[in-house]
């Protein structure tokens, strides 16, 4: 029948050798790695720490003894338990703080990337009015259907944005993709334009909208949407009102609308 050898590990539960016995030589008062002193017994009941398993006087194991956290004997724990507690207490801590600190970064991206196309729709009709004064009645851009606001606002997001994505395919939803005006892919934001006309009023901008938002909330890079609607002609009578109405979390979805502009 077997028996055990003994086992030296630092204060630190660094393992010098698990054949003490057979090994004399391999034996340490330091530990090489962190320079804590080494045990042999545990110190509460002067047990011997359970080394590699020997077959025989002669003939070991060839599986290395793992260290114990606690004495088989008197059942208190080793020294280094409590270190090895720690340190895993810190390893899960420092890894929750920083997966905190990208969520927060990704939030405040994002934010801050709203902020900014805010800027861009509020400002949106005083830019159309300005490019239609141009020296010399020169031919410029005028705004006559939805690609002339897409074209115009695409122009606008160049100034805070670099990847910015058109028209990318949104995620199958009821047996049918679409494609999404623009993608700002690392800050999260999907950008819906609209322009309201004949075929485009109250009704038909809500009922647009809840179909946007069925599609854009399974898209894998969409956490915002913001849908933005160039009325030039002031048909929709109660822009504030409306914003309020479909600006709002759906199932957790955030939707911003802005609705451009006022009745001016």
């Amino acid at each position: 029948m077997g028996s055990y050898d003994i086992q030296q590990v630092c204060l630190n539960g660094h393992q010098i050798t698990d054949m003490y016995r057979k090994y004399p030589e391999n034996k340490k008062n330091h530990c090489t790695i962190c320079g804590a002193e080494t045990l042999i017994k545990c110190p509460t009941c002067d047990k011997e720490i359970p080394g590699r398993y020997m077959i025989s006087a002669t003939v070991s194991s060839n599986t290395i003894a793992v260290i114990p956290s606690y004495c088989n004997n008197c059942g208190v724990e080793y020294p280094w338990t409590n270190s090895a507690n720690k340190l895993r207490q810190a390893i899960i801590v420092n890894s929750l703080n920083k997966a905190m600190q990208e969520f927060q970064s990704k939030e405040n991206k994002s934010q801050e990337a709203i902020l900014h196309i805010e800027q861009i729709c509020s400002r949106f009709h005083l830019v159309v009015k300005q490019l239609r004064e141009r020296h010399n009645s020169r031919t410029t851009l005028d705004i006559e259907d939805e690609y002339d606001v897409q074209d115009l606002f695409h122009a606008l997001l160049k100034l805070f944005f670099d990847d910015i994505r058109a028209e990318e395919w949104t995620p199958s939803y009821a047996g049918k993709s679409a494609r999404v005006d623009f993608l700002l892919k690392s800050e999260q934001v999907i950008i819906e334009i609209k322009k309201t006309g004949k075929s485009l009023g109250v009704k038909e901008l809500g009922d647009q909208l809840i179909v946007d938002i069925g599609r854009y909330k399974v898209h894998p890079d969409c956490k915002t949407l913001i849908c933005f609607v160039y009325d030039p002609e002031g048909k929709i009578t109660n822009p504030q009102g409306i914003e309020k109405d479909l600006s709002h979390g759906f199932e957790g979805f955030p939707v911003k609308v802005f609705i451009i502009p006022k009745g001016y």
